[in-house]
């Protein structure tokens, strides 16, 4: 999304003319592309110097022209996104309030609770005296806990909100030539609810707050 999210931006000051702006953006993060020219493949990198010509074609090697962004494929895949802070929240949540057994649906899952001492040396050759599992019970398996927002929108929709977000009033182009990607990555956040946690960031905001980020780290 970040990346997205700057397409749109560039495009917009391109169209403009706030080149002060975009050589703010590229001295901030250098853009490099490899084009090829005349049969050969040309290494170029851009940042805040480099002149006008030059940046307008790295760009638009990348799909970003004065008010016209370019994506690759249909812009059909599903993707599921979460505040980073979100996620950080989550991660305290599961250290603070979740045990093992909460996770397992086993009270007594080691025989560490049932006497079987675990303060034994550390040797990879045997687990002497370092508790261990319960063998009646097998091995147990599922125990990740997956941390999302169980909401997904296509890459178009998300393109759309982006869009919107950075008040972009130029053409956004799909190239249904390029890759796809994979279609659907949506997580089930079913046993995260279930251990008290959901998230609170939705994608709208989360969108606005990046906006709001990326504008004020360009105008340090």
């Amino acid at each position: 999304m970040p990346a997205m999210m700057r397409k749109v931006y560039l495009s917009k000051l391109m169209a403009s003319g706030q080149w002060e702006m975009i050589r703010k953006d590229l001295s901030i993060r250098p853009v490099g592309a490899n084009i090829r020219e005349n049969g050969e493949v040309v290494r170029y990198v851009i940042d805040g110097n480099s002149d006008e010509a030059t940046i307008i074609k790295v760009l638009a090697f990348y799909g970003i022209e004065a008010n016209r962004v370019t994506l690759w494929g249909t812009g059909k895949p599903l993707r599921e996104f979460l505040w980073s802070e979100d996620m950080a929240d989550a991660s305290v949540h599961i250290l603070l309030n979740v045990n093992f057994s909460d996770i397992i649906g086993i009270e007594k899952y080691s025989q560490v609770h049932y006497g079987v001492a675990a303060d034994g040396t550390v040797d990879r050759n045997h687990s002497t005296g370092r508790g261990g599992a319960i063998p009646s019970l097998g091995e147990i398996r599922n125990c990740h806990i997956n941390v999302g927002t169980g909401k997904e929108l296509t890459i178009r929709e998300l393109a759309e909100l982006v869009v919107k977000t950075v008040g972009f009033e130029g053409e956004l182009c799909f190239d249904a030539t390029k890759p796809d990607g994979t279609m659907r990555k949506l997580i089930d956040v079913s046993k995260l609810h279930s251990l008290g946690w959901t998230h609170k960031v939705e994608i709208e905001d989360g969108v606005q707050r990046l906006f709001d980020w990326y504008k004020q780290s360009l105008s340090k």
